[in-house]
């Protein structure tokens, strides 16, 4: 199939649809991987402000990781899922103890990291460092479905994954010159002397992702090179999009693709529904989420008056919220059973039958 006029389309409404959010203006591999944790689960507006806050408070990498537990949850708060706090910190603690606070490049070591699944890494990967890859989240899967499953019912994500990855483009210059030892390919990528490929509204692409503040992401010279990279190299089939510009770079192709499929979103009936990883998120109010998660904000207001909570107290607190809310009482066994589940990950621990965070 010839994909290449369902990518110019997808590259002419990238273009035309372009948010210029504040981590696309970064090639920081830390930055990049904030943004990419805190938008599973939160709206764009929201995280434009709570990005720029975090990154105020833990600015970098080994600030993260030397961060106590009870800061980190507290600068979490209004986020939801607050395992995604928990892991962001596992993760920062591991990129510093394992790599000296250079994220990999490689997606089997970032997959390795506490909380990052192939979506995220892949985001990592093409938006910090321009590597091509499967990057498959929600407004990928809309511009698909929307495009090529038209009223297909129920599409599942292995018949999406080979779409993703023949019209994703292989990296472009950085990528070739990686592969090709440093030959020069600028001219063959058709880019200029001073820096490779430009992706649009983002600056200049380097080898060695550099920018943004607060750290740098390094490319290894024989590193993260992608497959289809060396294989081109080397004559084999690339299972990557050939560039069809020196604009066409994994980073300005994935940042079309999700304003593409936000657009969509917001003009015909959702198309991601139709995806057979389609899940519609559960009733908050009322859940053992919402519980989980008001648990954790009264243990975080005891630590900052240099207290602890006892079970019996937080069974009371709980029981007037519900009851304010118009729902029933809370049974002390469940108020037990999730402090124990938040115990198992990390969250707070027990001494004398006193809960604390951890």
């Amino acid at each position: 199939m010839n994909m290449d006029p369902f990518r110019t389309l997808v590259r002419t409404e990238g273009v035309r649809l372009y948010r210029d959010l504040p981590w696309r203006r970064t090639h920081d591999p830390y930055e990049i991987w904030l943004s990419e944790v805190m938008l599973q689960q939160t709206q764009v507006a929201r995280v434009e402000t709570r990005w720029a806050e975090w990154l105020d408070r833990f600015p970098s990498v080994f600030a993260l990781a030397e961060a106590g537990t009870a800061e980190v949850l507290a600068a979490w708060q209004g986020m939801g899922y607050n395992r995604r706090a928990l892991a962001l910190k596992a993760a920062a603690e591991e990129v510093v103890r394992t790599y000296d606070g250079v994220f990999p490049t490689g997606v089997k070591e970032l997959t390795a990291l506490p909380g990052i699944g192939p979506a995220t890494a892949q985001g990592i990967r093409s938006f910090a460092f321009d590597l091509p890859g499967v990057y498959l989240e929600t407004n990928v899967r809309t511009v698909l479905l929307h495009h090529l499953f038209p009223d297909v019912p129920s599409v599942p994500d292995k018949e999406l994954v080979p779409l993703v990855r023949a019209t994703c483009p292989d990296g472009g210059a950085c990528v070739l010159e990686n592969a090709l030892g440093g030959n020069d390919v600028h001219g063959l990528m058709g880019g200029s002397a001073d820096g490779g490929a430009r992706d649009g509204a983002s600056g200049p692409v380097r080898c060695d992702a550099r920018g943004g503040k607060g750290g740098v992401g390094r490319v290894p010279a024989r590193g993260g090179v992608s497959s289809g990279a060396r294989g081109e190299a080397r004559g084999e089939v690339n299972p990557f999009a050939t560039p069809q510009d020196a604009q066409d770079t994994p980073r300005a192709w994935y940042y079309a693709m999700l304003d593409y499929g936000a657009y969509l979103k917001k003009t015909v009936p959702n198309p991601s529904r139709r995806a057979k990883a389609y899940t519609r998120q559960s009733r908050f109010e009322g859940s053992r989420r919402q519980k989980r998660a008001e648990i954790v904000r009264q243990l975080l207001d005891a630590q900052a008056r240099g207290e602890g909570r006892d079970l019996a107290s937080l069974v009371t607190s709980l029981n007037a919220l519900e009851q304010a809310a118009g729902r029933s009482a809370v049974e002390r066994d469940l108020v037990s059973s999730i402090l124990e589940d938040l115990a198992r990950e990390g969250f707070c621990r027990e001494q004398g039958g006193v809960w604390r965070i951890a």
